[in-house]
């Protein structure tokens, strides 16, 4: 079985708090590839980059799965601010991290992930080839996410720009930021919201019940963000700049997260995508735990990682 070791690696301004887990039989006298894990928009390093994290490391791989800057038990402020060029810096970081640890083979590094921290992951993987290889699961645009569900009202996206600029100004006078609810923070606010999508409850009885929730995980988002994750694109530049091999997974059922069609569009783009698997019946949120699923995730994962990460 592997085991677990909280580390602590600074982004230069403020300290970052992962998780490392570690083989069975791990000793330090000996090196092993690594893999760092991002992972999906309000979510802490306990979530589901530990359900991968400790999969992996059970399959010979060292893992660093970490709270991003601004959230969770990382430094940062404003507090449970979702900044895309922040959490892409983070990884580079954690791969600095890694660099150091004299059990990892600095020439072995690769990345995974999931939901929101795949688009992220491909930022970082395309501006730093120390990552060697990258796979994903449910990938997705958070950008797009944003932009798509944006719908009120001709030019929302706009407005919602716009009324980010005033806020901050507010704040630069000495007003709070609002942090908005990424969820509802309860199946019976749901309800009471009319809320039927099945991917949207699914994703409140993995963060917001006793299945996937961690104390870490406010289901809170700094209003600025928006403006930030509107104007970002996960997928830019990447028939150009991310040359790594790639493997793409995706659940089978579709939804309203689109993280089907998003894997899809990475796949397409990249210039070395050289494996795509569809996961039958699985939606989104049962590959963040599922065992099922997640297994067969982690071992598609093990095979693209074995080969491209084999020194």
């Amino acid at each position: 079985m592997s085991t677990t070791r909280d580390t602590v690696f600074s982004n230069d301004t403020f300290d970052l708090a992962g998780q490392l887990h570690l083989p069975d039989g791990f000793s330090e006298d000996h090196t092993y590839p690594a893999v760092v894990i991002a992972t999906p928009g309000s979510s802490v390093k306990e979530q589901i980059g530990a359900n991968y994290g400790r999969r992996l490391a059970d399959r010979g791989y060292v893992t660093i799965a970490f709270d991003p800057g601004f959230q969770g038990q990382s430094g940062g402020q404003p507090r449970d601010l979702e900044n895309p060029a922040a959490r892409i810096d983070d990884i580079r970081f954690a791969v600095d991290h890694l660099t150091t640890l004299s059990y990892v083979d600095d020439s072995r590094i690769g990345a995974l992930g999931i939901c929101a921290g795949g688009g992220y992951a491909v930022g970082a993987s395309m501006t730093d080839h120390r990552i060697k290889a990258l796979g994903t699961v449910v990938p997705v645009n958070i950008g797009r996410a944003f932009r798509q569900a944006d719908t009120s009202s001709k030019g929302s996206a706009i407005a919602m720009i716009d009324a980010v600029g005033r806020k901050r100004t507010a704040a630069a006078a000495g007003e709070d930021i609002d942090r908005n609810t990424w969820l509802p923070d309860t199946e019976e606010q749901a309800a009471a919201f009319g809320i039927t999508d099945v991917d949207t409850l699914q994703a409140v009885r993995f963060y917001r019940t006793p299945r996937g929730h961690d104390e870490h995980s406010t289901n809170r988002r700094s209003f600025t963000s928006d403006a930030m994750i509107l104007g970002y694109d996960a997928f830019n530049l990447v028939d150009e700049l991310l040359t790594q091999p790639l493997q793409v997974i995706v659940g089978g059922r579709l939804g309203t997260t689109f993280s089907y069609s998003d894997g899809l569009t990475l796949w397409e783009k990249a210039p070395n995508a050289v494996g795509l698997h569809v996961i039958d019946g699985a939606g989104h949120y049962e590959l963040y735990d599922e065992p099922e699923y997640v297994d067969e995730a982690v071992g598609t994962l093990d095979v693209f990682f074995q080969q491209h990460l084999a020194g």
